[in-house]
């Protein structure tokens, strides 16, 4: 006899359950209780599909990094059109979404999980790694059109780009900033290497 309804996708349930877990009380109060409970499932189901609960959080953390490759493919087939301040200015906007912030967070808190994360992909900061390179790769596609300096470091610029977005949306008790203030910041980074 069935104990219950069936969950139409119970990993991306768990998924945006964690999400407005760590969106309401942070990474400290991401447990797999709180998840399923804000699930509105048994504890059962999130054991059913994931070994344990830090790999259950290397897979949110995952599908956010796949969210942002697809971003990244988007981000280098905009290479040549608006401005590269502006395209910049969404892509950031983008990584650091409120999700995206507590996401990092997450990943710095939990020594495990990065652990975990960087067993299965490059060093770094996982997402922020990630972050990094999306922007390298776009800058080197609009340095390879003209756009930016043909000295240009993207290696760096990149880096730069992330920090200084990063320390604008760090405080997740403050409103993040606006568009303007990230486009501000861009087109200082980038002054000298935008044509």
């Amino acid at each position: 006899m069935p104990t219950g309804v069936a969950i139409r996708d119970p990993r991306q349930q768990l998924f945006e359950a964690a999400e407005r877990v760590l969106l309401r009380a942070g990474p400290t109060a991401l447990t797999s209780r709180a998840v399923t409970e804000e699930a509105g499932v048994a504890k059962g189901v999130l054991h059913r599909h994931f070994k344990d609960f830090d790999d259950f959080l290397t897979e949110l953390v995952r599908d956010r990094i796949d969210r942002l490759a697809s971003r990244g493919e988007s981000l280098r087939a905009a290479a040549g059109t608006a401005t590269v301040a502006d395209n910049l200015t969404g892509a950031l906007m983008d990584v650091f979404d409120t999700v995206g912030v507590a996401v990092v967070s997450l990943v710095i808190a939990r020594d495990e999980l990065r652990s975990r994360l960087r067993a299965l992909g490059p060093p770094g900061i996982p997402l922020m790694g990630e972050a990094a390179r999306m922007l390298a790769a776009y800058l080197a596609a609009e340095r390879d059109l003209g756009r930016v300096t043909a000295d240009a470091d993207v290696d760096i610029l990149a880096p730069t780009l992330l920090g200084a977005a990063h320390l604008l949306f760090a405080d997740r008790e403050s409103p993040a900033p606006d568009t303007a203030t990230v486009h501000r910041v861009v087109t200082t980074v980038v002054s000298g290497a935008v044509r």
